[in-house]
């Protein structure tokens, strides 16, 4: 490692604040504390913010027409050249801010250097990650309504296609695929509520809180507000500058709605096993093996379960990053940015290729049919039969289970069973039995809301698509 640098200040190596110090920062130091790596990714947002804040400044006379006029075209020609990737980022101007002042000031002069009065890169990036979080909130919640769609037109085909329905990953009862299906679809509604709700938390302005006092300018707050279309008011300078729950609450919602896809890619992974059968995946979102040619790996759902991991972790990162800092803005907040900036796009990527993955889901329904008569998912169909006749449902479920136990011995399942071997377990089962002890019909006798009847399936479908429409 090389020694410190000690040589003077000079207006080579000046700072915007370097007034108060007699020698520059190291280049490890400078290095080491340069953000503009990663956070040059909310320019946009920071020139949006930028302009909004010299319109206020403009109408409350804290600086004239003609330098909003100058600071409009400058920043106008800065956003053209980032977007054309023109833009000269520089390290020794250690972020985005800075960057984007620095260029404006060599634009337009003293009008640039105006702009940042009544206001403190502290309160600054807390605006600019609150917009960039917005607009990352909305793409999210579209993408997520994507994915429903897809899973509401797979289970529109699958309605009345039975499958084994599990607990303990043991076969338990007949479900309609189309029913699996729409559980996720509720998930995914519950998440897109959270996001919806975490976004009017997101969407609250910090600017003009200044460094963490406010500011002895005469602000508009509220302008800014309106311009910036935010919804309400940071109340209290301290807590504007400082807090970022509304980063870890995004999070949150990030790592539940990763946590539901998991668990749907662990189904995927399970299902296109030829030991159950029941999908294939198209072969885009697929890889082979190096040495066995006959594989067919099912890679993304994989990575979506691992990636999960990844997303989990940034919260923890995120709560840690907060758990002591006192009031009110620490430079530990810098660290919030990357872990936020992978949180949105894996889960981005994530939503986009999952709607694809499930349009091109290939379903054998006679594999599922005949997983469902292996492990005597009609068990409880029987004993609900035997309890409507009269038998306590204590005594019922004894019965089927000693039924249960006599066709493993037979080597058959239930549903195999002649008559007159079901009668020598209770002489009140009748011929009716036959219709009862069937996968269809022990779908079709949940009809209640949220059962997997297939007019319940339907309905929940059309509710779902209602629901769509309106959110």
């Amino acid at each position: 490692m090389g020694a410190m640098n000690n040589d003077p200040i000079t207006e080579h190596n000046k700072k915007t604040w370097s007034g108060r110090f007699s020698e520059p920062v190291s280049e490890l130091v400078e290095r080491y504390t340069a953000s503009v790596r990663f956070d040059q990714r909310l320019a946009e947002y920071d020139i949006q913010g930028s302009l909004a804040h010299a319109q206020m400044l403009s109408r409350q006379g804290i600086i004239s027409q003609d330098d909003l006029n100058a600071i409009q075209r400058g920043l106008s020609q800065i956003q053209d050249e980032i977007r054309d990737h023109r833009f000269v980022w520089q390290q020794e101007l250690e972020d985005v801010h800075l960057n984007i002042e620095k260029r404006l000031t060599a634009l337009i002069g003293d009008a640039g250097k105006r702009l940042h009065t009544a206001r403190s890169r502290n309160d600054q990036v807390a605006t600019d990650i609150r917009l960039y979080l917005r607009a990352a909130t909305d793409d999210i919640i579209s993408l997520l309504k994507a994915m429903q769609s897809a899973l509401i037109d797979l289970a529109e085909q699958h309605i009345t296609t039975v499958m084994p329905g599990f607990t303990h990953l043991q076969v338990a009862q007949p479900i309609s695929f189309g029913h699996h299906l729409m559980a996720y679809f509720e998930m995914l509604k519950r998440d897109i509520e959270r996001l919806i709700d975490c976004r009017k938390r997101i969407n609250q302005l910090p600017l003009g809180s200044a460094a963490l006092a406010g500011t002895s300018y005469p602000i508009n707050r509220e302008l800014v507000a309106e311009l910036l279309e935010f919804e309400g008011i940071c109340q209290n300078s301290l807590d504007a500058v400082s807090d970022r729950d509304f980063a870890i609450e995004f999070s949150a919602c990030a790592s539940l709605i990763m946590t539901h896809l998991s668990r749907l890619s662990e189904e995927l992974i399970l299902w296109m096993n030829p030991s159950f059968g029941f999908i294939q995946l198209a072969d885009r979102f697929c890889t082979g093996s190096s040495i066995m040619p006959q594989k067919k790996n099912p890679d993304v759902p994989e990575l979506v379960r691992g990636k999960t991991g990844r997303i989990h972790g940034h919260l923890v990162a995120l709560l840690t990053l907060m758990k002591a800092q006192p009031l009110a803005y620490n430079k530990d907040n810098q660290e919030d940015k990357e872990p936020l900036f992978d949180t949105v796009d894996t889960l981005t990527d994530t939503l986009r290729i999952y709607a694809d993955m499930l349009s091109g889901v290939q379903v054998n329904p006679q594999a599922m049919r005949r997983s469902v008569l292996r492990g005597h998912a009609t068990a409880t169909d029987l004993a609900d039969y035997l309890t409507k006749k009269g038998i306590p449902f204590r005594d019922a479920h004894e019965i089927v289970a000693k039924s249960v136990q006599y066709a493993e011995q037979k080597n058959c399942d239930l549903n195999d069973l002649e008559l007159k071997e079901l009668q020598q377990f209770s002489a009140l089962i009748e011929s009716d039995i036959v219709t009862v002890l069937t996968p269809e019909g022990s779908m079709e006798s949940r009809r209640h809301t949220g059962g997997t009847a297939p007019n319940q399936v339907q309905a929940a479908i059309r509710r779902a698509r209602h629901w769509l429409e309106l959110t």
